[in-house]
């Protein structure tokens, strides 16, 4: 790994308020538990090992990525490097159990634990579901614990119920006892829509909030609302989903093999044919569109980190050195010259 694409690796931002700091590009393990393909144990290491040498400190997890598979392979690596060079983020509000009935594939995970999820938001599920985590990461020491998938875009209509369980069942009263008791160093949210966040900072006082995807080349509606929101108060955004699923890590190559997947789906004809637009801009500009897409969120200062998804230390190489090329000032007005970016939306220099 050359030394430019370390030193962009390596930049630091704040967590929040916290003194807690992270590199500029992290590693999230969704991979690591075989999001929509299986993983061996031995590319899981080479992975993590990857982003180690890549100049990445920054690595997050969570109990459903692979119904615990990711946690157990996360903890197996991070373990033989010392503790107290890496921040590590896990997730709360599923308590996994022995699973009962088949699994029929509908979360997209290949070849998980056979666990199963009970969603529980409580005091008790909350501090229980960090304990478990502690143990399967055979790590006491999580630095970042963010509560996993509270919001409508997961439970729709059973929501309220959810919510209920954060504000008048102690969940929230729960990461403020780890803040306070448990070593834990932040704590926040880890969801798919800028709305959850919103609501909980009205709540409770987060420190920083994992949104996957909404900031990105295809997705910039947190401009108007969220992104002002966390800067006023002092939050952090860490950007998961900058290939929004993978359409922005491969373009309309992917097609072929029937894998256009945006946010955690097949991609409709409306993104597709955004991401064509997005490929054209980049093309006549000498720039890959992965670039471009890991690149433009971190230009926003509320945005602690940009977490990548890779399944080989291959990808983690080819992600390092795309979040570290030089890109040209001219692609940034182009894109916006054609529609395809937010007139607040700053951009990389």
């Amino acid at each position: 790994m050359n030394t430019e694409t370390i030193d962009a690796v390596t930049r630091r931002r704040k967590i929040g308020r916290t003194s807690l700091e992270v590199t500029a590009l992290s590693l999230g393990s969704a991979p690591l538990g075989g999001l929509y393909h299986e993983l061996s144990e031995e590319a899981a290491l080479a992975t993590v090992d990857a982003a180690w040498q890549s100049g990445i400190r920054f690595f997050d997890t969570a109990p459903h990525y692979g119904h615990t598979k990711a946690e157990h392979r996360l903890g197996d690596a991070l373990r033989r490097y010392p503790r107290a060079d890496y921040v590590l983020s896990t997730k709360v509000g599923r308590r996994f159990v022995p699973r009962t009935t088949p699994y029929d594939g509908s979360e997209g995970w290949a070849n998980p634990l056979p666990f199963e999820a009970i969603y529980d938001y409580t005091y008790d599920g909350i501090l229980r579901s960090f304990e478990d985590s502690q143990q399967r990461l055979g790590i006491v020491d999580i630095d970042i614990v963010l509560i996993h998938d509270i919001g409508r875009y997961t439970h729709g209509e059973k929501n309220a119920l959810y919510w209920r369980q954060l504000t008048d069942e102690g969940g929230f009263r729960a990461l403020d006892e780890l803040r306070k008791t448990r070593g834990v160093k932040a704590v926040g949210l880890g969801v798919n829509e800028g709305a959850a966040i919103l609501e909980a900072m009205a709540e409770f006082d987060i420190d920083c909030a994992l949104l996957a995807g909404r900031y990105t080349l295809l997705e910039q509606a947190v401009l108007d609302d969220l992104l002002p929101a966390c800067e006023q108060r002092g939050v952090s955004i860490l950007l998961g989903g900058a290939f929004n699923s993978g359409i922005l890590a491969r373009g309309l190559e992917a097609k072929a093999e029937g894998d256009l997947k945006f946010n955690y789906g097949d991609a409709p004809k409306e993104i597709v044919e955004r991401v064509a637009k997005l490929e054209r801009v980049c093309r006549e500009h000498g720039v890959a569109l992965s670039s471009a897409a890991l690149q433009f969120p971190y230009a926003h200062k509320v945005i602690a980190t940009v977490l990548m998804g890779a399944r080989s230390a291959h990808e983690v190489q080819e992600n390092a050195a795309s979040f570290a090329e030089s890109l040209p000032a001219a692609l940034w007005g182009a894109l916006r010259a054609n529609g395809l970016l937010h007139e607040a939306a700053p951009v990389p220099r």
